[in-house]
C-alpha cells in the first residue's frame, strides 16, 4: 500500500504542467508584443527621418538654383534643436557632367564632420541601420529634373535605450506571472489532492476497521465528487447487506433458543429428530451465508471490477515511473556530493526524466479520462442544450479533433452529407458518438490494418436524422456482437480498454437524442452500425446518400 500514498509525483506533474503552459504563453506574448512594438518604433523613426529629409529638400531648392549654400548653412543650424540628427549633407548634382558636388552641410557639435557618401546616395534611398546610427538620402527635384541629394545621418541610441528598457520590463513582467503561476499550482495542488487523501482515508479505515458506516465527504471536484458519491453508494449497499445478515443471524439465534426450549420439553424420543433439524438449519445457514455474499458481490462486481483494474492500471504505472525517477535523482544528487557529476550522467538523466514524467502525465491523464468516463455513463445526457448547427460543419470538427490520431495512420474517412444541412438538435451527444465509433475503428477494427476505410453517411427523411457508419475492419466477433451494448465489454482488458465506448454510445442515442441505434457485423467485413433520431430541418436536405 506504501506507493500508493506516494502522491508527491501528482503534485510535481501539475506543478510541472502549470508552469510550462504559463512560462510558454507568457514568452510568446511577451515576445510577439516586443517585436511589435520595436518595429512600431523602427517605422516611426525612419518616418521621421522621412519628413525631416522632405523639409531640407523642399528648403534647399532655391539655395541649390542660386547656389546660396551660406543661405542653406544658417537654415540647417535650426536643426541643432533635433538630438538624434548628426549630419546632414547637401549634395549638388551638376548637369554638365552629371557629378555631386558638397554644396551644405549640418554636424551636431559632440560628432563632428562625416565624411561624404557620393557613391551610396542610391543605396541610401532606403533607410540603412548601421550600428547605432541610420543613414537615409532624398533627391531633390526641381520641375522635374533632379538637381541634388539629401543625405541624413540619425542616432539609434535613444531607439536602443527604449529597447533595453523595453527588455527590462517584459523581464520584470515574466518573474511576476510565474510567481503568479507558481502560487496558484500550489494552490491547485492542495485542491486536487486533498480530496484524493480524503477517499483514500476513508477506504483504509474500511478496509482496517471494517467501519462501513463511514461516508465521504462532498469534493469541490466534480469527477472527485462523483467518485465519492459512487464510493458512498457502495458503503451503503454493503452496510445494507451486512445489517441484513446480522438480522438473519440475531433472528437464527432467537429460533435456536426457542426450538432448544421446546426440545427440552419434549421426550428423549425426539433427539433423533431435534438433531436432523439442527442439521438442516446448520446448511439453511451455510446456503443464506453464500447467498448473501454471491448477491454481494454480483451488486459490486461490474462497479468495483471495471474501477478497480482500470483506474489502478494507470496509476501503477504512474508510481512505477516516479519511483524509478526518485531512485535516479538518488544517484544523481549522490554523485553531485561526491563532486563526481558528469555532463553525460547529467545529460541521461535529463533524458530519463522526460521520458519518466511523460509516462506519469499520460498515466494520469489516462486515469482522469477513465473517470470522466464513468462520469458520462452516469450523467443523464438528456440535458444536453439543443440549437442549430451545420451537420457537415460538425462532422468535420470533429474529424479536427481527431487529428493528431488519424495523422499517425494511413487510414481515411470519407464524409457524405449535405454541405447545406442546417439540423436544430443537440450537438454534442452527436459529436460524443462519432468520436467513440472513430476511435473503436482506430483501436479495435483497424489493429492489423495498415490502409482501413472509415464512411459516414447522414441524410434526412421525414424530420428524422439517419447516420450510418461503416468500416472495413476486422468487424465484431458473434460472442461480443451480442453485448456490444453492455458496459465493461471488451476485447482490449488489460489493454487500456474499459468497456464503456459502445455503452456510452447506445445511452446518447437512445436516452440524450431518444432515438435508436443496430449494429450489424462479421468477421473480415467489418461494421456496419445505424442510428437515427428526430430533428428541426432548418435547410433543404432530402439528399439520398
Amino acid at each position: 500500500m506504501k506507493p500508493l500514498l506516494r502522491t508527491t509525483s501528482i503534485k510535481g506533474a501539475l506543478s510541472w504542467v502549470v508552469m510550462l503552459i504559463c512560462s510558454v504563453t507568457l514568452l510568446a506574448s511577451l515576445t510577439i508584443s516586443s517585436l511589435q512594438d520595436i518595429s512600431f518604433q523602427k517605422r516611426k523613426l525612419v518616418d521621421q527621418l522621412h519628413a525631416y529629409a522632405n523639409i531640407v529638400a523642399f528648403n534647399s531648392k532655391a539655395s541649390i538654383l542660386y547656389d546660396d549654400a551660406e543661405m542653406e548653412d544658417g537654415r540647417l543650424k535650426s536643426f541643432a534643436a533635433v538630438d538624434i540628427l548628426h549630419n546632414i549633407h547637401i549634395y549638388k548634382l551638376t548637369p554638365e557632367t552629371n557629378q555631386l558636388t558638397f554644396f551644405s552641410s549640418y554636424n551636431r557639435r559632440d560628432v563632428g564632420p562625416h565624411p561624404t557618401q557620393f557613391d551610396k546616395v542610391d543605396e541610401l534611398l532606403e533607410p540603412h541601420f548601421d550600428g547605432d546610427v541610420i543613414e537615409l538620402t532624398k533627391a531633390v527635384d526641381f520641375e522635374g529634373k533632379k538637381i541634388g541629394y539629401i543625405y541624413l545621418r540619425a542616432s539609434l541610441t535613444e531607439l536602443n535605450k527604449y529597447m533595453q528598457n523595453r527588455i527590462l520590463f517584459d523581464l520584470l513582467i515574466a518573474i511576476i506571472a510565474l510567481l503568479c503561476a507558481f502560487f496558484v499550482s500550489v494552490r491547485l495542488q492542495r485542491r486536487f489532492t486533498k480530496p484524493i487523501e480524503a477517499l483514500l482515508a476513508i477506504v483504509q479505515k474500511v478496509t482496517k476497521e471494517k467501519s462501513y458506516s463511514v461516508r465521504a465527504p462532498a469534493a469541490e471536484i466534480e469527477e472527485l465528487h462523483m467518485l465519492g458519491r459512487a464510493i458512498n453508494n457502495m458503503l451503503d449497499r454493503i452496510e445494507q447487506q451486512f445489517n441484513k445478515v446480522q438480522q438473519a443471524e440475531q433472528e437464527i439465534r432467537q429460533l435456536n433458543q426457542g426450538l432448544e426450549q421446546k426440545i427440552n420439553e419434549r421426550t428423549l424420543a425426539l433427539k433423533s429428530s431435534n438433531q436432523d433439524l439442527l442439521n438442516t438449519l446448520e446448511t439453511l445457514h451455510q446456503y443464506q451465508n453464500q447467498i448473501v455474499e454471491t448477491e454481494k458481490m454480483a451488486s459490486l462486481g461490474q462497479m468495483v471490477a471495471g474501477v478497480a483494474h482500470e483506474v489502478n492500471t494507470p496509476i501503477g504505472l504512474g508510481v512505477t515511473a516516479s519511483t524509478l525517477m526518485q531512485d535516479k535523482l538518488a544517484d544523481i544528487q549522490k554523485a553531485f556530493d561526491e563532486k563526481k557529476l558528469t555532463s553525460n550522467q547529467l545529460a541521461k538523466f535529463l533524458s530519463e526524466s522526460a521520458e519518466n514524467l511523460g509516462i506519469i502525465y499520460r498515466n494520469l491523464e489516462r486515469a482522469a479520462s477513465l473517470i470522466r468516463s464513468f462520469k458520462q455513463v452516469a450523467v443523464d445526457q438528456s440535458n444536453e442544450n439543443r440549437r442549430t448547427f451545420n451537420m457537415l460543419q460538425l462532422m468535420n470538427e470533429v474529424l479536427l479533433s481527431l487529428r493528431p490520431n488519424l495523422k499517425k495512420t494511413q487510414h481515411q474517412v470519407l464524409l457524405e452529407c449535405d454541405p447545406g444541412l442546417e439540423i436544430d438538435s443537440k450537438p454534442g451527444p452527436i459529436n460524443q458518438i462519432l468520436i467513440n465509433l472513430i476511435m473503436n475503428s482506430l483501436i479495435h477494427a483497424f489493429e492489423h490494418i495498415e490502409q482501413g476505410t472509415i464512411k459516414i453517411q447522414v441524410k434526412v427523411e421525414q424530420s428524422r436524422c439517419f447516420i450510418h457508419y461503416s468500416d472495413n475492419g476486422a468487424g465484431v466477433p458473434e460472442n461480443i456482437k451480442k453485448r456490444i451494448f453492455d458496459p465493461f465489454v471488451t476485447t482490449k482488458r488489460g489493454e487500456g480498454g474499459s468497456g464503456l465506448g459502445m455503452h456510452l454510445v447506445y445511452n446518447l442515442v437512445t436516452q440524450a437524442l431518444n432515438g435508436k441505434i443496430s449494429l450489424e457485423s462479421s468477421l473480415g467485413e467489418g461494421v456496419h452500425i445505424l442510428f437515427d433520431f428526430p430533428v428541426v430541418v432548418k435547410a433543404s436536405a432530402a439528399q439520398t446518400l
